[in-house]
């Protein structure tokens, strides 16, 4: 199958979240099965110098671009997978990152930039770049490709559309005079097409149009239709329901697995757990703790915001802090978080706290931990979670999205039949953490308990593979539609 996958990121390329580790893993995961899929990215600063042998293949003249559009045509880095750049260097090659500046501030023309970007892909997609290649499907993903769906709508002969929602909450919302000025059909300024409360909405235009929806959690397929989470687009969702799925995304096991992971200094498996011990030695050595293998190490990386719950977590550290157990926690985010978790960490010695990301130490976090704390608001998918379960890492999540999706809750019954992988709790509240947090520990104390379901863990097979095969039914599903 012929499919061109369109992304504002990509792995190992660029990447500001779990865009980018989609874009970059399920199509290698899709060439490994014989599929012709090619990848577009715009070329942002930096990216075409990751990229050996780039070469030009065409140059667009779209419209509103302030210059003709170089397709640069390479391989993506220790893939097979080609790909197609959209060099517009007044438009992407600049310093920060795909959607800001330094400063952190998005760039005001942002609606130009992604709409430039979304024409090319459609002359891509109706082989309008002379490459004499037509894909018979354009897979979209979020805001800064929703326009592919609704411009390729208005062709006779095209490819069928997918749109993946990774996070709805970002829905490249502009003003009218950005409309005008994008050089848009204004049939495409209707309620049934862009426009959203008087407001042009990239995303809604693959919402709209797009041949089928997808999220990256059958859960929060259903989430997203509800006014809690559908941010404004649930009555459009309901409508659409009939052309709305959920895939879970995949792991890519080759850089997350306890018996091959090159930055953690201790190898484990399931029937060989003993190296996790070691891992939490350097773990408590890395943030200056206690040397206590017996103790419970709860860990936690990610982003310090409300929507990844860390404001329940400070709400109840006072007591977690009083009991038999340390924490780790590696993330950045609103300043306010950040010099709460400083200041906790230089008033508890069972608390360490490093403001940042750095790689190893996430991989250290999931090796070295018992249990890793994820009390999501809501997560179209997550996959710490699933990263956890393959390091026997006990997720301690929300029952939301992709955590309601991936992780069996320890009650009586999961106990029972060996199907428990960690501990779920319903509401969004201090409380519900602390409970949920409060088994764990009860469990853990339990060691031919704890052990049987770390094993049970270990076993979850979130393959990339899995969702590989996932799309390509709703690709054919796609093509049989159109």
């Amino acid at each position: 199958m012929k499919i061109l996958f369109a992304s504002s990121e990509a792995q190992p390329l660029i990447k500001t979240g779990g865009l980018a580790d989609v874009s970059g893993s399920l199509p290698a995961a899709l060439k490994a099965r014989g599929e012709d899929v090619r990848l577009v990215l715009p070329a942002y600063r930096g990216v075409a110098a990751k990229v050996d042998a780039l070469e030009e293949v065409a140059r667009l003249e779209l419209p509103a671009a302030r210059a003709p559009v170089r397709i640069l045509q390479g391989k993506v880095p220790g893939s097979a997978v080609p790909l197609y750049l959209v060099d517009a260097p007044s438009y992407f090659d600049r310093p920060g990152g795909p959607y800001g500046g330094p400063d952190g501030s998005d760039w005001p023309d942002n609606a130009a930039r992604f709409a430039l970007f979304c024409r090319a892909v459609c002359a891509l997609a109706l082989d309008q770049a002379g490459l004499d290649w037509r894909p018979e499907v354009v897979h979209c993903n979020d805001w800064q490709t929703g326009l592919v769906p609704a411009l390729l709508a208005m062709e006779t002969r095209r490819p069928a559309t997918i749109f993946t929602i990774h996070n709805l909450a970002y829905q490249g919302l502009f003003d009218w005079a950005t409309f005008e000025d994008l050089e848009l059909p204004y049939e495409l300024w209707s309620m049934h097409a862009l426009e959203f409360y008087g407001e042009m909405s990239f995303i809604k235009g693959g919402l709209s149009f797009a041949d089928r929806i997808n999220t990256v959690s059958p859960t929060y397929a259903e989430e997203i239709r509800t006014p809690e989470f559908g941010c404004g687009l649930e009555g459009l969702l309901v409508q659409r329901a009939g052309h709305l799925s959920g895939i879970l995304n995949g792991v890519e096991y080759d850089d997350w697995n306890p018996e091959t992971d090159r930055l953690i200094p201790a190898h484990y498996n399931s029937a060989d757990p003993a190296g996790k011990a070691d891992n939490k030695r350097a773990l408590q050595a890395r943030f200056g703790l206690e040397e206590r293998v017996e103790l419970p190490m709860l860990g936690m990386v990610g982003r310090l915001v409300e929507q990844k719950g860390i404001d329940l977590l400070l709400a109840i550290l006072d007591r977690l802090m009083d009991l038999p157990l340390q924490v780790a926690i590696l993330g950045s985010g609103q300043h306010a978080f950040e010099l709460a978790l400083r200041g906790a960490a230089e008033n508890y010695p069972n608390l360490g706290v490093q403001i940042g990301y750095d790689e190893a130490l996430a991989h250290l976090i999931e090796a070295g931990s018992d249990l890793f704390l994820m009390p999501s608001r809501f997560e179209p998918c997550g996959l710490n979670q699933m990263y956890s379960l393959r390091y026997g890492t006990l997720p301690v999540v929300r029952r939301t999205g992709g955590l309601a999706d991936t992780v069996v809750d320890a009650d009586a019954d999961a106990l029972d039949d060996g199907s428990a992988s960690g501990f779920v709790f319903d509401e969004a509240t201090p409380d519900d953490l602390l409970d949920a947090i409060e088994r764990a520990l009860d469990l853990h104390a339990d060691a031919r308990a704890w052990r049987r379901v770390m094993s049970t863990a270990m076993r979850q097979d979130f393959s990339w593979q899995r969702s590989a095969d996932a799309y390509l039914a709703l690709y054919n599903d796609a093509l049989a539609g159109i």
